[in-house]
């Protein structure tokens, strides 16, 4: 029987703004080719933030995001080692944002 493959969660922080809308859509190209390339890896691509608020344990809130992230992905790999070299291709480094890896734990359902 063959065991199923992990869930990897890719946070994606930081990162630049393209600078003019040539490198957005070259950016934005390179991002859905490494997209592709994953073909049925990719779980769930491409999941941006916006308006990002933040609650303390005082219960305030503020605007922005208190750690950078900016959205994630979530794939498919046989090892820690496969969704460290999926990420380290991703076009996200390209605009100096970092990406965070992690195991999805899979949870029982309540």
């Amino acid at each position: 029987m063959e065991k199923p493959m992990a869930q990897f969660v890719l946070v994606y922080l930081g990162g630049d703004y393209p600078s003019n809308k040539e490198e957005s859509t070259q950016h934005m190209m390179n991002y859905q080719k490494w997209l592709s390339n994953l073909g049925e890896k990719a779980i769930e691509p491409a999941n941006p933030f916006k308006n990002t608020r933040s609650i303390a344990p005082n219960r305030n809130v503020t605007e922005g995001s208190q750690i950078g992230m900016s959205g994630y992905t979530i794939i498919e790999a046989n090892s820690i080692g496969e969704a460290e070299e999926i990420a380290r291709n991703c076009p996200f480094l390209d605009i100096n944002g970092t990406i965070e890896v992690s195991e999805k734990l899979p949870m029982p359902s309540f």
